[in-house]
């Protein structure tokens, strides 16, 4: 069967060009999402669309059903209570995620999009619905869930990139920066076809220079996150 990725919020400002490059990939793509209209506004010519609500299981058994890959770019909202709560989408909504994906007994590599600061608690983000704390919960359910995994925590995002054209991966949560979304869509498109890639949880920024040369060399200078918590 040919292999299916699928991007959960897809048809958001770094969905799309995750789509984009996947599709670019020659991949088949589907994008996941709440709203047809939007997505007809902003996806591209030659990715599907599904509708789906990370907040609501019942909505994702269709969408994720024969995913081979899976990237999860959803925002997060920021309220205290309520659907727009962190809790509801960064948590629960990787858990039904996690879920749909592998309901038929698949095991797809699973990009996980998160930030930067999230083991900062005392961090001003952390305010707005415990923001980082549920961001964090929800990286440590894809480390706990046996998938393949991997987790990108992008510094600030910027639409272009005037921060730099060359790459940084970091690790430990202790940098800060930013990063284009045009160059965090290509490290999530790259992270499921790299094997150096699987089992790590980076920071990506961007900083003066030329463009780096490869995303393999990039990656297997990374350490597997059991190194990190060990």
């Amino acid at each position: 069967m040919e292999n299916l990725a699928v991007v959960v919020g897809g048809a958001g400002r770094t969905g799309r060009l995750i789509v984009r490059r996947l599709l670019e990939q020659g991949e088949r793509v589907r994008a996941v999402g709440r709203s047809a209209q939007h997505a007809r506004r902003n996806l591209p010519p030659g990715a599907t669309y599904a509708p789906g609500d990370v907040r609501d299981p019942a909505s994702l058994g269709r969408p994720l059903a024969g995913a081979s890959t899976v990237v999860f770019c959803v925002e997060p909202g920021t309220d205290d209570e309520g659907p727009d709560r962190p809790e509801a989408t960064m948590f629960l909504g990787v858990a039904n995620v996690l879920e749909a994906a592998t309901a038929g007994g698949e095991r797809p590599h699973v990009v996980l999009v998160s930030q930067l600061h999230v083991t900062h608690q005392g961090h001003p983000l952390n305010a707005y619905g415990r923001l980082l704390d549920w961001r964090r919960a929800g990286e440590e359910l894809l480390r706990e869930s046996g998938l393949p995994y991997t987790v990108v925590r992008p510094g600030w995002l910027l639409d272009d990139r005037s921060a730099g054209h060359r790459v940084r991966l970091e690790q430990g949560d202790r940098g800060f920066g930013q990063v284009s979304r045009p160059d965090v869509a290509d490290a999530c498109v790259h992270a499921l076809r790299c094997p150096e890639a699987r089992g790590v949880t980076f920071e990506i920024f961007n900083e003066p220079g030329p463009a780096s040369a490869s995303w393999e060399s990039a990656f297997g200078s990374l350490e597997q996150d059991r190194a990190l918590v060990a």
